[in-house]
């Protein structure tokens, strides 16, 4: 069996990692993994055919396959040797990132910020799972000068080896709310389950960085004994401006300057003050870090907005929890436009308490003052069978429903949020906005 550090030399001669055999490249490392509905070890010799300069499998034989008995816990080995080497001889700092809400916009603002004055290895995209935690710290080039690296968790020892792959010395628990209640249990179990990041930089004698503002988190630092870099708009004494159709986006008065963000949304400031935090902490010059952030557009259907030829759209249909569509909700209220609509879709994944959270929705948008509501999915329909609401609202089963009858139906000269959980997809409505 080829132990971990001969592989390793195998790794820094090849051009990176693979493990999916649509995005074959020359000179990568080919990594077999398996799940339920894919086996890796099928594609092991085409890759070897299109230059891999090996393949890991646990399955097969003959020239260039490396044969190991569980092909994902190789690459998870390679990765925590990759993390504890790539530095050499002076440690490279890892920032941990995890959180109910706002983990990769945090994730990529936090780059941003730190990009200004170093060189940084960051997650891509949302890699953050047992597979793309492993992935994002194999792509950490030499030379990097700290990396940031998100992970998720939908079940109480999720973060447990992403944690012992990734070994930070920092670490940023966004914030702790309601989601994945079906795999965690009770918030108590998102608690203890998001709480492994803190236990573990505690463990190292290393340094989170703390929204000073978050009752609940301050309690978990406080509980754990660590001594938090704090952030925050209370604690920093910012202040939020309100938003308008002329200035639709987020803006933070901090220290006499006002930051204007391409963010949408309140909800996100705690997220560009981590930023800064972070930038500072490593030294950063603020006011770099502020520029940077100030330049950073979202692309990834996060608090993003868009003017289309007829409306003005809030997206932020990536993903959706009860406490992210309450912070949505009440930044939208905020929004000052004579015309405002919501067209939102299923929070997934919450259990037993799915009708009751859908419930607490809708009694939410009776309260705002709204042109038009719209709502997509069976648990909507559900708690709308035990809500009177105005006969105006509109309900769907699918987003490809919604999407016909606004073809039908057009909106035209209103400003729109559209969020929902991530199977919902309601980014099939936006071409009808």
């Amino acid at each position: 069996m080829m132990t971990t550090e001969k592989l390793y030399e195998i790794f820094l001669s090849s051009e990176g990692i693979c493990t999916d055999s649509r995005k074959l490249f020359s000179g990568c490392l080919f990594f077999a993994l398996k799940g339920e509905n894919f086996d890796g070890n099928a594609y092991a010799a085409e890759a070897l055919e299109k230059g891999a300069v090996a393949a890991v499998v646990s399955a097969g034989s003959g020239p260039g396959m490396i044969v190991v008995e569980d092909t994902l816990e190789t690459l998870k080995e390679l990765a925590a040797w990759h993390r504890a080497h790539v530095g050499g001889s002076k440690r490279l700092p890892v920032i941990g990132l995890t959180g109910t809400n706002g983990k990769t916009t945090t994730k990529e603002l936090v780059r941003t910020a730190l990009a200004a004055g170093l060189k940084v290895s960051a997650t891509e995209g949302n890699l953050n799972n047992e597979i793309g935690v492993p992935l994002s710290v194999l792509a950490i080039k030499p030379g990097t000068e700290v990396a940031v690296i998100e992970m998720g968790a939908s079940h109480p020892d999720d973060l447990k080896p992403l944690l012992a792959v990734s070994d930070p010395d920092f670490g940023i628990i966004t914030n702790v709310g309601k989601a994945h209640l079906e795999g965690f249990g009770s918030f108590e179990g998102v608690k203890r389950a998001k709480g492994l990041l803190y236990d573990h930089i505690a463990a190292k004698g290393g340094t989170v960085l703390l929204n000073g503002d978050d009752p609940v988190l301050s309690e978990m630092a406080a509980q754990r004994g660590l001594k938090p870099f704090l952030y925050g708009v209370n604690t920093q004494g910012c202040t939020i401006l309100p938003p308008s159709p002329e200035q639709p986006c987020l803006r933070i008065e901090k220290g006499g300057r006002v930051i204007q963000t391409h963010l949408v949304g309140s909800y996100n400031a705690p997220n560009v003050l981590a930023a800064i935090a972070t930038a500072v902490l490593f030294g950063v010059p603020e006011e770099e870090a502020v520029k940077a952030i100030e330049a950073y557009v979202p692309s990834n259907n996060r608090s993003a907005m868009r003017r289309t030829a007829r409306n003005t759209v809030i997206e932020d249909f990536y993903n959706a929890n009860p406490s992210s569509m309450a912070a949505a909700l009440e930044n939208f209220a905020s929004v000052e436009a004579p015309l405002k609509s919501v067209l939102l879709g299923d929070m997934r994944e919450l259990g037993p308490d799915s009708v009751q959270e859908h419930a607490a929705v809708i009694d939410k948008l009776l309260g705002m003052k709204l042109n038009g509501v719209y709502l997509v999915g069976e648990e909507f329909g559900k708690a709308l069978d035990k809500t009177a609401v105005p006969v105006s609202w509109h309900w769907e089963s699918t987003s490809d429903a919604l999407a016909d009858y606004l073809s039908r139906n057009p909106l035209e000269g209103e400003v729109l949020l559209l969020k929902g959980s991530r199977g919902i997809r309601m980014e099939k409505v936006l071409p009808q906005l």
